[in-house]
């Protein structure tokens, strides 16, 4: 069920979670199988999803057969779609919750066989109004209006429909996608005109309406809710154990963190999760680099945990890449330091000492 990449450092498998919602249950399935078949981290990924790396070559299907079990892979046929990101506070602080209409698009995606051929870079996302996921690229977008209209948005055209034709039109748009589009195309922004395109075949009049931009969500304390940086995006072996332990469920997001419910910090801080958002980890984020991935040209990993306290920062996410393909970068405008051979290219300025 899984389509393993093969790494510099072994398999490498990644794990879809709509809506980012796993029980503490799933993180410790997630947990044991990492240790028992990877190198021991469960990886944070842009998609607010989780990689499991270093994967011996038995460990696919041994991975596939926990992950059902557990009830992370309900789709033989969808599993490369399942790309549902929804706000990571939506329901936990007086907003219009969202989680349960990424739940009901997750099923109704299943269920549809005709969309087990979208791209596996399609996305969706379900913002709950803060505007949080605008700058995330989704292909089709909706954002909460008030209780009785949502804004749905493919690219720069956007139309208001109603909460209970969310779903069906979401589908909707993704399936007349397929329709427009030609094998080289990936996602909508990619097709000649496919927004309007999109919209006219399902009787939609877009309007010049956009949706509100808001800022990611930044570490501490957020109503009944705690957003935990995890430095690098990297969850170790201990930080998971604990998250199982002192909480009743985990949201991973599209930042390299994870909600939690309220309780105090210090056991979290004690095992190097950031709680504040004012830590030098607070968006910093660096793809795999070496030895795991044959193309990059540094240990981008290891520079970033040794150079990112001497940084002075100007409030910008920073992003640390081993090569141009600069894998798992932010969406939006970042500090790009990417990896040359004799140092690195600080937003195009070569810098070969800290």
């Amino acid at each position: 069920m899984l389509a393993v990449h093969q790494a510099a450092d072994g398999g490498l498998a990644r794990i879809r979670v709509p809506g980012g919602l796993l029980s503490v249950t799933q993180l410790d399935v997630l947990r044991t199988a990492s240790l028992d078949l990877g190198d021991g981290r469960l990886e944070l990924t842009s998609r607010g999803n989780l990689q499991i790396r270093a994967l011996r070559p038995d460990g696919p299907r041994e991975l596939s057969d926990r992950l059902y079990r557990a009830g992370l892979l309900p789709s033989l046929t969808h599993e490369r779609v399942r790309n549902i990101l929804v706000s990571p506070l939506s329901g936990l602080d007086g907003r219009y919750d969202v989680l349960p209409l990424a739940a009901a698009l997750d099923r109704a995606l299943c269920a549809d066989p005709g969309l087990a051929n979208l791209p596996g870079r399609f996305l969706f996302a379900l913002d709950d109004g803060r505007g949080d996921l605008v700058a995330s690229g989704a292909d089709v977008l909706v954002q909460a209006v008030d209780a009785r209209e949502a804004l749905l948005t493919l690219g720069t055209r956007g139309v208001r429909v109603g909460w209970g034709d969310v779903v069906e039109l979401m589908l909707a748009a993704a399936a007349t996608f397929l329709e427009v589009r030609d094998a080289a195309e990936w996602r909508i922004a990619e097709v000649v005109d496919g927004e309007s395109r999109i919209l006219e075949r399902l009787g939609l009049q877009a309007t010049d309406e956009l949706p509100t931009a808001g800022a990611p969500v930044e570490a501490g304390p957020h109503g009944a809710a705690l957003a935990v940086t995890v430095p690098l995006g990297s969850l170790t072996q201990e930080q998971a154990v604990l998250l199982t332990e002192v909480a009743e469920w985990v949201r991973v997001t599209p930042w390299r963190s994870v909600v939690l419910p309220a309780m105090a910090s210090e056991p979290l801080e004690a095992v190097g999760l950031i709680t504040t958002p004012d830590s030098m980890w607070s968006g910093v984020t660096a793809c795999a680099g070496r030895p795991g991935c044959a193309k990059a040209l540094a240990d981008v990993r290891g520079d970033a945990q040794r150079i990112a306290p001497r940084m002075v920062r100007d409030g910008r996410r920073v992003h640390w890449s081993g090569c141009e393909r600069r894998c798992g970068k932010p969406a939006g405008d970042f500090v790009d330091i990417l990896a040359v051979g004799n140092g690195y290219l600080v937003d195009g300025q070569l810098r070969e000492t800290w």
